[in-house]
């Protein structure tokens, strides 16, 4: 009898997710360090807000959609864990949707469950959700969009993108893949694919970009996109803008990150060369981004996977819960990897080394008060070269197998 099953999996996980919720309760009331995220708190103090009839940005700090305030309303009035089970319960909608996605690769259900496993059964990501963070929301919402068009379900995919977009701006960059995804090839009728196939003349070839597929995907996923801004926009006015996504283009952090360019923002934080230095970041980024997002045919899940990794390696700021943007999309994009175990295990290894040189600063800094921020860049610097490396061997070392062709015989290896 196998232990290491996809039923086992999820039933350790929850329950690993439900002890967490409970140590986290006891924590919360007895140390003076919380287990709590202070974001959850935020959260919750704008819920309060709008309950009251007020808006949720009159907490300070709140900057993201109304919709995450309206969710969680029930902390206040029902318990104010209400919302961590919520972002308890979009967590393990990300491991099951993990599974569908194996699945409908023609993965065996113990391949599904070693893969899933990484996410169910991973401390860190159980850490991130039971502390009260709402990344496991958006996770839930961008898988949910990959598998949709995994199954050549176009409209109900472009819903959701236009929900995942206004739920957390970052998802934008998918729109790239999905739009190269979305050729007569991959989504034609057998004639539309034949046709393609042959020689075409220039007008053909641009007549293609705008195919009807690629058009229903802009229409529908701006629509929607737009539809949620106008009602939110009516009820909170340009406030909700300025702070939902003005804010985070012109985002200014003078506490410390993982990113790299914290020191620079922070030494010039009242200076106009601080703002210009937060706008010229996204210069890189953006490059980098478009081109990965470009590099992959029709590896839907890899392209997003590459992409999310430098977004976050290139992000002006750069948190330990940002980590998790690209982690739900490795368990789909890891079957298909050439890397042996002592080349991953190196990755791993510097993966976590690098922030933990970072760390170690960051605590010499908050609790014994040394001025370490020069060595702090160097840490954070290192950081971004170790993932641009890391990222650079996983590329090298992936098997680039397209949305709807599966490799069988690539399959039947890596389940040997």
């Amino acid at each position: 009898m196998r232990l290491l099953t996809v039923g086992n999996v999820f039933t350790g996980g929850v329950l690993l997710r439900l002890a967490m919720l409970v140590y986290g309760l006891w924590q919360d009331a007895h140390m003076t360090v919380k287990y709590t995220d202070i974001d959850y708190l935020v959260f919750t103090d704008a819920a309060r807000s709008v309950w009251n009839g007020g808006s949720p940005y009159e907490r300070s700090t709140y900057r993201y959609t109304p919709l995450l305030a309206w969710l969680v309303t029930p902390n206040v009035w029902l318990h104010s864990v209400f919302g961590k089970c919520v972002f308890v319960a979009c967590d393990c909608l990300v491991g099951w949707l993990i599974v569908c996605v194996l699945k409908t690769r023609k993965l065996s259900d113990h391949t599904q469950a070693v893969y899933s496993a990484l996410w169910m059964l991973n401390p860190y990501v159980a850490n991130i959700s039971t502390r009260g963070s709402a990344e496991s929301v958006v996770c839930a919402c961008v898988m949910a969009v990959f598998y949709e068009f995994q199954r050549k379900r176009i409209v109900s995919g472009s819903v959701l993108f236009g929900l995942a977009v206004h739920l957390k701006i970052y998802p934008i960059i998918y729109a790239i893949p999905l739009l190269v995804l979305l050729n007569s090839t991959n989504f034609g009728s057998p004639s539309a694919r034949k046709s393609t196939s042959g020689k075409q003349t220039l007008g053909n070839r641009i007549a293609s970009l705008f195919n009807v597929h690629r058009v229903s995907f802009f229409v529908i996923s701006a629509s929607v996109f737009c539809a949620l801004n106008v009602v939110m926009y009516a009820v909170y006015g340009w406030e909700f803008v300025d702070e939902t996504y003005i804010y985070h283009v012109s985002r200014k952090d003078h506490r410390h990150n993982y990113s790299m360019w914290f020191l620079p923002i922070y030494l010039q934080f009242y200076s106009p060369a601080s703002a210009f230095m937060g706008l010229v970041s996204f210069v890189p980024q953006a490059l980098v981004v478009g081109v990965l997002g470009l590099s992959f045919d029709s590896d839907l899940y890899f392209a997003a996977f590459a992409q999310t990794f430098a977004f976050v390696a290139y992000n002006k700021v750069c948190t330990a819960q940002y980590f998790i943007w690209y982690m739900c999309l490795l368990p789909v994009v890891w079957p298909y990897s050439k890397m042996g175990l002592v080349q991953g295990g190196l990755a791993v290894g510097v993966w976590v080394g690098s922030q933990a040189l970072y760390l170690q600063q960051a605590y010499r800094l908050e609790f014994l008060g040394e001025n370490t921020f020069g060595w702090l860049w160097v840490a954070g610097a290192g950081i971004f070269v170790a993932n641009n490396w890391i990222l650079g061997g996983i590329i090298a070392k992936q098997r680039i197998v397209s949305l709807f062709n599966v490799d069988k015989e690539l399959t039947a290896k890596k389940e040997q």
